[in-house]
């Protein structure tokens, strides 16, 4: 009877009767503030950072990050160590000078595409300064296709940290970018430091618009970590106010969310904690 049966099941699953994946292909996406390699973070130097960024990639089996402040050789350092492309170029001339608000991702599960980079600014399609903002910021964007041949965007920004009016013109911008860039209304993902907690205005700019969702709110498990986001290397306290996010539109679920607190040694690996989130794509 025993010997019946399994014949009966090897059968069926080779007739493709039986689907022992039939669970949806779930993806580990993160935002991930990185801390530009500062000579003067004496303590916290990128040379001795570097190895645990890396790991705790690797733990949480992060797939794709979008990564911000990182500077040219800090992502060929992480790129690297990770095994990962990335796709994106500095905010001072379009190509390795400053900052990156790049997209690192695994190859082996994710094909590019198409992907860009605009401006934070009236002028998004090159360098430029947007209204009362300190700095350069941009917005670099990725169209993806994974093993399932799902097709999906994410845009990975950096809001300046001193302009109130940039980051409001910021979250206006990149509502109407999405839409420009995402004809074919894919399913997307928007992710970054936006120096903003939920109470802002640029915050709600996002929110309000009834595609987008804060993953921290729709999360099937209930949100896990610290209720705020920016630690500024000090191990004494925990951070209040979160303003790095993840938001997603279209067939989207999100089956759970954290804030990543992880440390080595009363170290963390940057001045900012990760965010997580696992998502799965419904047909």
């Amino acid at each position: 009877m025993k010997s019946t049966l399994f014949k009966i099941l090897l059968f069926a699953l080779f007739l493709g009767g039986i689907n022992f994946n039939s669970q949806s292909q779930t993806h580990n996406f993160a935002t991930f503030n990185i801390r530009y390699a500062n000579q003067n973070d004496v303590g916290n130097l990128w040379q001795d950072r570097l190895p645990h960024v890396a790991d705790l990639i690797k733990f949480h089996q992060v797939e794709l990050v979008g990564v911000q402040e990182a500077l040219h050789h800090q992502l060929t350092d992480l790129s690297t160590q990770l095994g990962y492309k990335f796709i994106g170029v500095g905010r001072d001339d379009g190509t390795e000078k400053g900052e990156f608000a790049a997209i690192l991702y695994d190859s082996d599960l994710f094909e590019v595409l198409d992907h860009g980079t605009f401006w934070l600014s009236p002028t998004p399609e090159k360098p430029s300064k947007g209204w009362d903002a300190a700095l350069n910021r941009i917005c670099t964007w990725g169209k993806f296709k994974d093993k399932s041949d799902q097709v999906f965007y994410v845009f990975n920004i950096h809001y300046d940290h001193i302009g109130k009016q940039a980051r409001e013109e910021s979250s206006k911008l990149v509502m109407s970018m999405v839409e420009k860039i995402n004809k074919e209304n894919a399913p997307a993902i928007l992710m970054g430091d936006f120096n903003v907690t939920p109470a802002d205005t640029a915050y709600s700019t996002i929110t309000s618009n009834p595609d987008w969702s804060d993953t921290r709110l729709i999360s099937e498990i209930p949100s896990y970590g610290p209720a705020g986001t920016f630690t500024g290397f000090d191990w004494e306290k925990m951070p209040d106010g979160i303003i790095d996010h993840i938001f997603v539109k279209g067939n989207i679920h999100v089956i759970r969310h954290g804030i990543l607190t992880d440390n080595y040694g009363k170290k963390y690996p940057s001045d900012h904690f990760p965010i997580l989130a696992e998502i799965s794509f419904s047909k």
